[in-house]
């Protein structure tokens, strides 16, 4: 049988790096225009920062943080064929400071989707398995919101931007999705909040929430990231560490470009590599933490692989003995490209 997946993965996620200047500027090099742009300053402390096309260009939100959506006139101000242009805020650009971008491409600024029990309006790549969703909640439980993928979500992340809330996420690889995770906290999941998410509502059309206020509250503005897994380049899943120096290998189906890491059963930050952090050699261990406004560390080492990624340090960061791990991770290259045989999990 033949094997179909994303031959060319950068043109719909890419990662760029820059040095500030403090002037008004043009980034370019993504390759596209993204439809999501998630920022952080590297060389210090900062918050991270989120802009997105369905709210529009200086409208802010911040990972790292429970703020409701900031306006920022200098900071990304713009969506531009082959990037985004800048105004002459520290979040984005200030003077001689050290920038990553991860860019995802969507379908522009969205559009209105009845698929749900609550109406959306949804910015969707059905080919690479992503979207941006805006819902108003109704506090209600048992709700469908339309996502527009054609696919199943696998990972979800949820912000009410007109307040102070979490960033709760649901996953597939935690089993029914009841176990949680906040992306802007270090605690461990729990299964004492089964209110945030309706699992049987998480279908090829919609995903499901309940009447958590952190998922849906009553007139509250949300946005969601919705990604779904597609074979050779978007990979949501979960790995158990067996605590040593050669750590685990957890396959992939490609070579990543871009890995989020959690621990799930005892608190641990968030980590994220990527394949613009890393030095000259395979094996990396620059990183940055979602939920931190740390700047970039490099404590622990991570190998991208053809076909994966492999642990190489016995931290409990990502790698304790028995301690499980959630991750997502998107595509530099596939493994096996469309129309030629499914490999196997060879290493």
């Amino acid at each position: 049988m033949a094997y179909t997946t994303i031959d060319n993965p950068e043109l719909f996620f890419n990662t760029v790096t820059y040095t500030g200047n403090a002037t008004a500027r043009t980034i370019t090099g993504v390759g596209f225009q993204p439809d999501l742009v998630w920022g952080k300053i590297r060389s210090e402390a900062q918050d991270h920062v989120v802009v997105d096309a369905i709210r529009g260009a200086t409208k802010q939100i911040y990972p790292s943080d429970t703020s409701a959506e900031q306006t920022e006139s200098q900071g990304l101000t713009g969506f531009a064929s082959d990037g985004f242009t800048l105004g002459t805020h520290a979040y984005f650009n200030k003077n001689t400071a050290t920038y990553v971008a991860y860019n995802w491409k969507g379908n522009g600024a969205g559009s209105s989707n009845t698929a749900g029990d609550i109406n959306s309006t949804v910015s969707a790549n059905t080919t690479s398995g992503f979207s941006i969703v805006q819902y108003t909640g109704n506090g209600s439980t048992n709700q469908t919101v339309g996502h527009g993928l054609g696919m199943v979500p696998s990972f979800i992340i949820v912000k009410q931007t007109n307040t102070t809330r979490n960033w709760p996420t649901y996953t597939q690889a935690l089993g029914n999705g009841v176990a949680f995770l906040d992306i802007n906290d270090a605690w461990a999941g729990g299964s004492s909040y089964q209110n945030y998410w309706y699992t049987s509502g998480m279908t090829t059309t919609t995903f499901g929430i309940s009447n958590n206020d952190n998922t849906n509250a009553s007139s509250g503005t949300f946005i969601a990231y919705v990604f779904a897994n597609v074979k050779g380049y978007c990979k949501v899943g979960s790995y158990t560490g067996n605590g040593n120096a050669d750590g685990v290998f957890v396959y992939t189906g490609f070579k990543p470009a871009f890995v989020i890491f959690k621990r799930t059963n005892a608190a641990e930050n968030w980590g994220l590599m990527d394949n613009r952090l890393r030095p000259a050699n395979n094996v990396g261990n620059n990183y940055i933490y979602p939920d931190l406004t740390n700047a970039q560390d490099s404590t622990s080492d991570f190998d991208m692989l053809s076909n994966g990624f492999k642990i190489r340090t016995a931290s409990n960061f990502m790698n304790g003995g028995g301690a499980t791990y959630l991750y997502i991770a998107i595509a530099e290259n596939p493994f096996v490209t469309s129309g030629t045989k499914a490999a196997g999990t060879a290493r």
